[in-house]
């Protein structure tokens, strides 16, 4: 289950997790694309640490807020998918004291949607909408009483895992098309650092 008080309380662990992985990401970007993707997300954590006040209200608060610094710190195209789907959750959050796992995989489900309605990824193309989606799957299916948190993390393992070895087919890493092969698409790999935060 997510309340507010359980965001606000991840929040400050997601933006640590953020900061300690920006050289990584860096790196891992540099062989793919702009090698900003560390420094956009590092500049979004600066920005949502001071966003989330010490008294949460709402999940659809808590969410508003993230998305408006993520949007004030960075006009890049991972941080624009960041503010989007932070926006898509504080919609679908609207009127909610808490989501269960039945409604945080329909959540997922529908930012997936956004997402690749927003940036022109599909699933299968090797981007963070493949995570996402895979820990979409693992909550949707999972039976009652199931740890979310290790599905999650489980998942989004096993969404990079299964990705690996095949190329990436969007952005500026399709132009690498075949060398891609091997390579961890950097936004999965962001996608993993934040779930093992949270």
């Amino acid at each position: 289950m997510l309340d507010a008080a359980i965001l606000a309380a991840a929040v400050p662990r997601w933006c640590a997790a953020m900061h300690a992985a920006a050289p990584e990401l860096n790196a891992l970007d540099g062989r793919l694309g702009d090698a900003d993707l560390g420094a956009t997300l590092d500049k979004c954590a600066t920005l949502m640490a001071q966003a989330v006040p010490e008294r949460p209200d709402a999940l659809e608060g808590i969410f508003k807020r993230c998305a408006q610094a993520s949007a004030k710190a960075s006009g890049s195209s991972f941080g624009t998918l960041l503010t989007v789907a932070l926006m898509t959750a504080a919609k679908r959050s609207a009127g909610v004291h808490s989501l269960g796992r039945v409604e945080m995989a329909a959540l997922l489900s529908e930012v997936v949607s956004v997402l690749s309605a927003r940036g022109g990824a599909s699933l299968g193309d090797k981007t963070v909408l493949d995570s996402l989606h895979a820990i979409h799957l693992a909550l949707e299916s999972a039976p009652e009483g199931s740890d979310t948190r290790q599905l999650a993390r489980q998942a989004v393992r096993d969404a990079l895992e299964a990705f690996r070895d095949k190329p990436n087919r969007i952005g500026r890493a399709r132009m690498f098309a075949d060398k891609t092969i091997g390579m961890d698409d950097p936004g999965m790999v962001a996608l993993q650092r934040m779930v093992d935060a949270l």
